[in-house]
């Protein structure tokens, strides 16, 4: 039964309670009463979850400071990068390791919130094995690589020399489109000319077929 209909409910038993004039009765009524109140009470109580988030504090917005400058060195199997900054708790550290992205927030330094970020990492990383331990005056923060090697740089960058889908095309299918162009729209001596044109540029003499058309 929702919640409506108990509120229905309740009013005409208390409407009956009012009417009744036998102590038997409106006894009866009073326990139905405190029956349909209970059910109704409990209909409109909220949900465990709302209750706590209800009662949680709303955590406060942090402004960072971003920390841009940063040294690092490697061997064969991890990455070390050192950050310089003094007043640094353990404990408040917030760290945030993924395969290709790292996100290393420092709480309640000196009163200000810092945060170093890479969000695209040159290559892959064990996150569970990575670690950050805080030193008197600096930072350092291991990162374990996925495959041994070396890495050129800690970001990510695209390749400038590899080609890009344009430069893939086949660059005879612009002239080919033109021809056929051409065709549809020109008179017969015309389509004879580009006929044969296609037909010398499956054999390599497009060039020669197409001085025809000037």
């Amino acid at each position: 039964m929702s919640a409506e209909e108990l509120r229905l409910e309740l009013d005409e038993l208390r409407q009956l309670e009012g009417l009744a004039k036998r102590p038997r009765i409106q006894s009866l009524l009073a326990n139905e009463i405190r029956n349909v109140e209970a059910k109704l009470a409990k209909a409109t109580a909220p949900a465990p979850e709302q209750q706590a988030a209800a009662s949680a504090p709303a955590r406060p917005i942090l402004n960072y400071v971003t920390l841009g400058s940063f040294s690092w060195d490697q061997d064969n199997e991890k990455i070390r990068i050192y950050v310089f900054l003094e007043g640094v708790e353990q404990e408040k550290v917030e760290t945030s390791f993924k395969p290709m992205s790292v996100d290393i927030k420092f709480h309640d330094v000196k009163g200000k919130n810092y945060r170093c970020a890479i969000p695209k990492l040159n290559k892959e990383i064990v996150p569970e094995k990575c670690k950050v331990v805080v030193k008197p005056t600096k930072v350092v923060v291991t990162l374990w690589k996925a495959s041994k090697g070396n890495w050129l740089d800690l970001y990510f960058k695209e390749d400038k020399f590899k080609p890009s889908m344009d430069k893939e095309k086949d660059p005879m299918s612009g002239i080919m489109d033109l021809m056929k162009n051409m065709y549809e729209e020109g008179d017969e001596d015309m389509k004879r000319t580009i006929a044969k044109a296609w037909s010398d540029s499956r054999s390599g003499k497009t060039t020669d077929s197409l001085s025809g058309l000037r």
